[in-house]
């Protein structure tokens, strides 16, 4: 399946665009969540990235994971549903999106953690309450948003 937002900046260039997707926290049987370095923006973020044509919330969500960590989602809970003006993002290439995310939990996710792509530079489990400073722009919004629960 071709790449839509790559396919659709070749029109665009990188104008703002509203970009659809997902993001999944998965929690182990700690209670830690799992973070990804990213590659592009080298800080840390939660699974999960932009929707393919034809796919619902949680068909990306399983897909981003398993493309980013080599996990299968178990039974996804959907979190929220995030967008608006803090979800805006400029990424190092100049690209612009304010992101439309359907936020998912699972505790029941299957498989060894692996780098599964090149978005990842490591893959982590972290404490709720000790998570790394540098977190992803779009990552510290969420968090914000589920510790408030």
């Amino acid at each position: 399946m071709a790449n839509y937002i790559s396919d659709l900046r070749k029109d665009i260039g990188s104008r703002p665009i509203i970009m659809v997707g997902a993001g999944i926290m998965v929690f182990n049987d700690k209670n830690e969540l799992l973070l990804q370095l990213r590659s592009d923006t080298f800080d840390w973020g939660l699974p999960g990235g932009a929707m393919e044509l034809g796919e619902s919330f949680e068909d990306t969500a399983r897909r981003e994971l398993y493309e980013e960590t080599g996990l299968d989602a178990g039974e996804l809970e959907l979190v929220d549903l995030l967008s608006g003006q803090e979800f805006h993002f400029k990424y190092p290439n100049g690209d612009q999106v304010y992101n439309a995310i359907g936020l998912f939990r699972t505790y029941t996710a299957k498989g060894q953690v692996i780098i599964n792509d090149n978005e990842s530079c490591d893959l982590q489990y972290f404490a709720i309450d000790n998570l790394p400073e540098n977190l992803h722009h779009t990552t510290e919004m969420v968090m914000k948003k589920y510790k408030k629960e």
